[in-house]
């Protein structure tokens, strides 16, 4: 759903990958995609919840050299309207790390479209502009 989403909307996706929710995995895979002049953003779907499996954020949380909080704060603002109070288990986050946009997102697929279409999107090109120091 997040390429689709991107390609739609005229953004080239240049790399997709599922991995396990294991925490040695993720930080391999972004400082991998990190290292790529191609990648611009990094949109990381799943382990964003509470349960003992999901590190996902706290991997994130742990490697973001500036974290956006308004992200969050809007994507858990705008879920709470669709599911209510549910939304407090929430914990997408977004950032900078090495340069790139991380997004880190739910994996439901309702949560990534809403992520996506109503906060990814609008804000990609200027953030991305933001850090090439545009």
């Amino acid at each position: 759903l997040i390429k689709k989403l991107l390609k739609d909307a005229g953004h080239v996706v240049v790399a997709y990958t599922v991995i396990k929710d294991d925490a040695a995995k993720i930080i391999l895979q972004v400082q991998a995609f990190c290292q790529r002049e191609d990648v611009d953003a990094i949109v990381l779907s799943g382990g964003t919840g509470i349960s003992p499996r999901d590190t996902t954020y706290d991997v994130m949380e742990s490697l973001l050299d500036r974290i956006l909080p308004g992200f969050g704060e809007i994507f858990r603002f705008l879920s709470y309207q669709e599911i209510g109070s549910r939304a407090i288990a929430s914990r997408a986050v977004a950032g900078v790390y090495k340069g790139k946009l991380v997004f880190s997102l739910p994996g439901s697929s309702n949560a990534v479209k809403l992520a996506v279409e109503k906060l990814i999107l609008p804000e990609l090109v200027h953030l991305v502009r933001q850090l090439r120091g545009g």
